[in-house]
């Protein structure tokens, strides 16, 4: 049997392999533009979105998908082949997968290419939400301060009058500047980034570009646009050769870009939709009136939890997070780093056993049919360390508690930085400031605070002794006996 090519017209045919929509996809209407249509928006808010549509609901909230940046240019055809459609495959633990197409996405623009009809979603009266998967990097912030970065050339050439966008800021500015001309109340700004009052930042870096683009207009930004909050969460990790060719071979579905992810999934968010929304407590979201106990939980817990083991397994020479998992060693320090010094960060959340939490995600992490990479968990540091960790670091120096694993953490990245792992093998940092951090990483053999110097990303933390000396400690040890050992010391 041969694989049958996915596409609306195939469905017939795909059906008998795998789970396809229930429902008439040519009726959908689009609602919802989204920006940044990646692994992570497909295997979790576009399949939620699905779920509705299966149950006969939300045939006006469908989703155009956009891309800004040059290097999504392949998913363009992939897409379009499809018509938009893609498989999830959910990998459970025993290495058993549920694959089901998903059809929610029925419109996909490479703005790049095509911005003029980008601008004309985003202007339509029937796009009521505009969400955002574009990375933390992808805020445009200046770390140390948290103030939109008003230098980056991206953002100054949207900047000049009369310039096509090419930012997500300018084409969100943009379409909400037509909509006030032509009278249409503005979209819901939704940020689904792993970034703390997600969209309370998301309303800062959009009103900075506004103020910078029209006097007054970024006033009105502020006040008349909603940005709810928002905690999203599972673990989806880049879709390799092997997830397409295992769905061909086992199920006899051709797809060029399906989506493995884990079983589990969570998403919170604030109800704060002028311009209404789905039903989305219908398929599993919880809406409530304030996001921060449980984002707190799922950025210092969870996505903290993975930078501390990301940097340690990556110069311990491991490539697969469950493999580091299985190293009681490792699992170990990122557990006592996440019950010893992260949790006592996050307040109470409704109806969550943090205990029962923390164990879980090792439980997660472990998925070995997941097959997520630590390199994956290593790229861009400079974005995520002083979004995750560092509040945890500074709020416990605040409170006279110990700061110990999160210095290591750091020192571990600092390690990792250098570009070797212990064994003297090379490794690949990926990074928005590579340049930057690696040149301070390679001086610190002779200057041991040369890397948590640069206080675009740390701040003032070099001048606190409270978080010098364990980091001086912790990073002399991974120079002298490897990062195992080093953990090892610590637990003992």
């Amino acid at each position: 049997m041969g694989a049958v090519r996915l596409s609306t017209a195939t469905l017939g045919d795909v059906a008998g392999r795998v789970a396809v929509p229930g429902y008439d996809r040519t009726g959908l209407q689009i609602g919802i533009v989204h920006f940044g249509a990646g692994a992570f928006h497909r295997s979790h808010q576009a399949m939620y979105l699905d779920r509705l549509m299966s149950a006969g609901q939300a045939r006006d909230w469908a989703i155009c998908g956009v891309d800004v940046l040059e290097a999504d240019r392949p998913k363009r055809t992939s897409f379009r082949s499809q018509d938009g459609l893609y498989t999830l495959m959910i990998k459970q633990p025993d290495g058993s997968i549920a694959p089901q197409v998903i059809g929610s996405m029925t419109e996909y623009l490479f703005a790049p290419e095509e911005p003029d009809a980008v601008l004309d979603r985003l202007a339509d009266p029937r796009t009521r939400i505009v969400s955002l998967t574009i990375t933390e990097g992808g805020y445009n912030l200046v770390h140390a301060t948290g103030e939109f970065d008003v230098t980056n050339r991206a953002v100054l050439r949207d900047l000049v009058p009369g310039a096509v966008p090419g930012t997500v800021f300018g084409f969100i500015v943009a379409g909400l500047r037509r909509r006030r001309a032509n009278g249409v109340p503005p979209f819901t700004v939704v940020s689904c980034d792993n970034i703390e009052a997600n969209g309370n930042v998301a309303r800062s870096v959009l009103g900075a570009f506004a103020d910078l683009a029209e006097p007054g207009l970024g006033g009105w930004l502020r006040d008349a646009v909603a940005f709810p909050n928002s905690m999203v969460d599972r673990i989806t990790p880049v879709t390799t050769a092997a997830d397409v060719d295992r769905l061909a071979e086992e199920f006899g579905v051709a797809d060029e870009w399906p989506v493995g992810c884990e079983p589990y999934v969570q998403w919170v968010l604030e109800d704060d939709f002028p311009a209404g929304r789905p039903r989305w407590q219908d398929c599993g979201v919880q809406l409530v009136t304030d996001v921060r106990p449980y984002e707190l939980m799922k950025l210092r817990l969870l996505n903290a939890g993975h930078q501390a083991l990301a940097y340690p397994a990556a110069l311990t020479g491991y490539k697969y997070v469950h493999e580091a998992v299985a190293d009681p060693v490792i699992a170990d320090f990122v557990l006592d780093y996440l019950q010893l010094e992260a949790r006592p960060t996050v307040p109470d959340v409704p109806g969550v056993d943090l205990d029962d939490y923390i164990a879980r995600l090792l439980a997660r992490f472990g998925n070995p049919a997941i097959r997520d990479t630590v390199a994956r968990l290593c790229a861009g540091g400079s974005d995520k360390i002083p979004k995750w960790v560092l509040p945890v670091v500074r709020q416990n120096l605040g409170a006279g508690r110990p700061v110990a694993r999160g210095a290591s953490l750091i020192a571990s990245w600092a390690r990792y930085a250098e570009g070797s792992d212990d064994a003297g093998r090379p490794v690949d940092v990926i990074d928005a400031l590579r340049d930057e951090i690696t040149g301070r990483a390679r001086r610190q053999r002779s200057n041991g605070l040369s890397f948590v110097a640069n206080e675009r990303l740390f701040g003032d933390l070099a001048r606190q002794t409270a978080f010098t000396e364990p980091y001086l400690r912790a990073l002399d040890s991974f120079h002298q006996v490897g990062a195992r050992q080093t953990l090892a010391q610590m637990s003992s």
